[in-house]
Formats: C-alpha cells, structure tokens, sequence
C-alpha cells in the first residue's frame, strides 16, 4: 500500500465511529423535535422533515386503507408504521414509530371513522 494511501485510511476508523456516536446521540433528538403526528376528528396531520418540512393534512373522509407494517428493527423494538392511504396524487401519509398496540389501534380507528364518514357523504 502506498504511503499517502495508508496515513489517510489511519483516520477511517475515526471518522465512521464519530460519524456513528452522532447518529445514535443527535439524531433521535432530532427527529424528535421535528417529526410530528395528530389525529383530530376529521384530519390526520403529519409534519416530516430533516432540512426541509413537509405537512400533511389527510382529511379523514378521504381515507381510502389505512395499513400497518412492521420492519425487522421495528419488529425487534415492538415498533410499528402506519400508512393512511388516500387518492390524492401526494401519495400517503405515515407515522413511523409508534408501539405495536398504539398503531393498531390507531388504524382501527380511523379506518371505522373514515368508513362512518364516508357513508354520511353519500
């Protein structure tokens, strides 16, 4: 291995386990302080973002499924993602992280309120 080839690999080590120690210690903090999630009686409103905030108003009425999906992590952490389905074009709305119980019965929910809601409009 050439000389100036090996002084730079020297740091490799450092650099992933620092770049490591930040994504344990700052990121949950600070994708708690900016994702965030509410169901009130007629609107699902989510707010997602790292740099950039994105808010999703769904209104219930127009929910469509409303599914429950655990990956591998989530499973080992007794975590699960819900995913609101309308037709609208901006796709669906998700709340990633909630414990296994909370989100089925979260989905419960709102699938029993948008299906009231959609036979009121009808």
């Amino acid at each position: 291995m050439p000389g100036w080839l090996s002084g730079r690999i020297g740091w490799l080590p450092y650099i992933i386990g620092t770049a490591g120690l930040l994504m344990v210690t700052v990121a949950p903090v600070w994708r708690y302080r900016v994702h965030r999630w509410e169901v009130s009686a007629d609107v699902v409103y989510t707010r997602t973002g790292w740099f950039s905030r994105e808010w999703m108003l769904v209104p219930v009425g127009r929910i469509q499924t409303v599914d429950t999906e655990q990956g591998w992590i989530e499973r080992m952490l007794g975590l699960a993602t819900i995913e609101v389905n309308t037709a609208s074009h901006a796709g669906s709305s998700e709340v990633a992280g909630l414990p296994v119980d909370v989100a089925t019965r979260l989905a419960e929910d709102l699938a029993h309120r948008a299906h009231d809601l959609r036979d009121d409009a009808t």
